[in-house]
């Protein structure tokens, strides 16, 4: 187990290309899990005001695999800047956090 991991933040255009974005990743043991639902989101692009439904995806991961897990989602996502934050989860319980870390490819 290492001490801490990333919960990365994404959103994504429509609930297809969130569950595209998930099983992509999780089969390439990028993430171990994923978690997505839908939001709103209002933001600035191209010097318009933007309202749009979204949907947000919670991705488990290891800070190792940040790099491979960002460029995997820079390849498969419809948008030209997806976000990609990495958050990080200060504390988990030991059996989550260890079984986290097998789901996931050695980085």
């Amino acid at each position: 187990m290492t001490e801490t991991q990333p919960g990365l933040v994404l959103t994504a255009s429509s609930e297809a290309e969130a569950q595209q974005l998930a099983r992509a990743l999780v089969e390439a043991e990028l993430a171990a899990c994923v978690n997505f639902f839908p939001i709103r989101s209002v933001y600035r692009w191209r010097s318009a005001i933007h309202d749009e439904p979204e949907y947000q995806l919670l991705i488990k991961t290891d800070w190792a695999l940040f790099q491979a897990l960002s460029a995997k989602i820079t390849e498969l996502h419809s948008y030209d800047i997806p976000e990609v934050v990495a958050v990080a989860i200060a504390q988990g319980s030991p059996a989550y956090l260890d079984w986290l870390q097998a789901q996931l490819s050695s980085a």
